[in-house]
């Protein structure tokens, strides 16, 4: 009795003492922000839309370069300037075994632009179709008002639900996991906001088989938390490894990472809604501005030239970040090779601001999150400095990336530090959210927090985003770039440089759009 007693006992202990990898077929991973909702429709967030890839699937897919790729639609095409046919794949299943068809896409089509409260809605990628319909239980054909090239691409940002578990189901019904039933690899079994979501594999899956039975993800939003949890064995990747950790970490043979340079651009929107001053500007003695100084394009250009984008490059990013000159590295298509980083200039700031009005330059508050991109706070509080170099005195308010995003598209702030990560993979689509005149009727600057308003870039964007040709429109969307930053309608700072840990034996697939996603993750032998 006591040998068996023993043998139990070390069974207890090494259970306790195995790490979540104890079975191969079960994961952990670090996340770094909270999941704000298990409605694929409700926000537009990058750390959802990561999320929901897992349970729901799009028409069209993006690859690892954000290269678009068959996703439940196996073929599109566009029969005309305003007329596109898509074929959908055949012997796709929702997870609760019902067949999926062109009916589930009419449904999610019309549901995107009604998701009640949405704080950042999809229905930019869904309002250019004006007439959708079904040929065959397999085929769609879909309208557009006018020439939308950027078609497929908004597709790809568009997640396909179930319209037989949606049609009565709010966006509580999919946090809970009743309404959320995909056709993705994995299946919705547990959502604790801002502490973990639980996956299960889909069995039968049409895509093949996913090297996990069962998925954890950990929010581990403090950045020692998740690089503790990596070497205790508690999860076995961690996404935005700390910049501080990466050459320990890569030193360490139990462990392997991979790195790229991302969609992701770290910019300033300056508040220019308001004809005085916009919340947090000030005078020195804290009272008002008769005017608003950053409507006035030399304000914005000195508070760009105060930055030193290397010093935030080498120094607080530790050389995981490029300095930035638009919205995308200029490898992604509509880029502009003529664009380059504003230059550090403290005297030439001083002198434009002079130029302005405000020798003795004037107050304001930073604000940003301090738990959504790599080094956030330390980016804020860097910026700060900067400023109080060219007559400036600004304070740093940082707070957590829910309250910080639902507060700052309310305009509730002056100075917004933000990131945007282009999913399209192109530049068109960024102009387009960020600094089009805001218009949610059309579609327009629906993510414009700034309110920047030029009706000559608007036009040239139209244009861009209207013309069929390739070429033609990349040289217009190029133009367009160029024109909005040589106007500095908001500030870019730097691209993020991703980088993801994993524990011996397993591999990750770095993206360019940041995603963490449990197919990346494979058994080094796999691969």
């Amino acid at each position: 009795m006591n040998r068996v007693l023993r043998f139990v006992v070390a069974g207890l202990a090494l259970a306790v003492l195995a790490p979540a990898s104890a079975n191969p077929r079960e994961v952990s991973i670090g996340l770094q922000a909270a999941i704000t909702s298990m409605d694929p429709h409700y926000h537009n967030l990058s750390p959802n839309n990561s999320m929901m890839l897992h349970v729901f699937e799009p028409l069209i897919r993006r690859d690892d370069n954000q290269k678009l790729v068959p996703g439940l639609a196996s073929s599109w095409r566009a029969i005309d300037d305003l007329t596109w046919e898509v074929k959908l794949r055949k012997n796709v299943r929702f997870h609760d075994g019902s067949p999926f068809t062109a009916e589930d896409v009419l449904f999610t089509l019309k549901r995107v632009p009604n998701v009640p409260n949405s704080p950042s809605s999809f229905a930019t990628f869904t309002r250019p179709i004006v007439d959708a319909r079904a040929t065959d239980p397999h085929t769609l054909v879909l309208k557009t008002a006018t020439p939308h090239v950027l078609l497929p691409s908004d597709l790809a940002s568009v997640l396909i639900v179930s319209k037989l578990h949606g049609e009565k189901a709010a966006t509580e019904d999919y946090n809970s996991g009743k309404a959320a039933i995909g056709t993705g690899p994995y299946k919705f079994s547990e959502y604790v906001p801002n502490q973990r979501v639980v996956l299960k594999a889909n069995y039968g899956y049409w895509g093949g088989e996913e090297p996990w039975d069962k998925v954890t993800f950990k929010i581990l939003s403090n950045p020692a938390a998740r690089v503790a949890a990596l070497l205790s064995g508690d999860v076995q990747l961690i996404e935005t490894v700390p910049t501080s950790d990466i050459a320990k970490l890569g030193k360490d043979s139990r462990f392997s990472l991979v790195d790229k340079v991302s969609n992701r651009v770290i910019y300033v929107h300056l508040n220019q809604s308001t004809e005085k001053s916009p919340p947090f500007v000030t005078d020195k003695a804290g009272k008002p501005l008769e005017k608003n100084p950053f409507r006035d394009a030399r304000v914005r250009k000195a508070l760009s030239m105060a930055i030193n984008r290397d010093a935030i490059a080498d120094r607080v990013m530790e050389k995981k970040a490029v300095p930035a000159a638009q919205l995308l590295p200029d490898f992604f298509y509509g880029t502009s090779k003529k664009l380059k980083p504003q230059k550090f200039d403290s005297e030439g700031a001083k002198k434009l601001l002079a130029e302005a009005g405000y020798p003795n330059g004037f107050a304001m508050t930073i604000h940003g999150p301090n738990n959504r991109y790599i080094n956030d706070d330390k980016i804020a509080q860097t910026l700060a400095q900067f400023y109080s170099r060219v007559g400036i005195d600004a304070k740093v308010e940082t707070m957590p990336s829910a309250v910080y995003f639902t507060r700052a598209s309310k305009l509730e702030f002056g100075y917004n530090l933000l990131g945007w990560g282009t999913e399209s993979g192109e530049q068109g689509s960024s102009l387009r959210s960020l600094l089009a005149t805001h218009d949610p009727k059309k579609g327009m600057g629906v993510t414009n927090r700034g309110r920047y308003s030029n009706a000559e870039f608007d036009k040239l964007l139209e244009t861009a985003l209207v013309t069929m040709d390739d070429k033609k429109r990349e040289g217009l969307i190029q133009q367009a770039a160029e024109m909005a930053m040589n106007d500095t309608a908001l500030i870019p700072i730097h691209y993020e440089v991703s980088t993801w840990a994993s524990a011996r034996g397993l591999r990750y697939t770095a993206r360019t759009d940041q995603y963490t996603l449990a197919s990346g993750l494979r058994p080094v032998a796999a691969r």
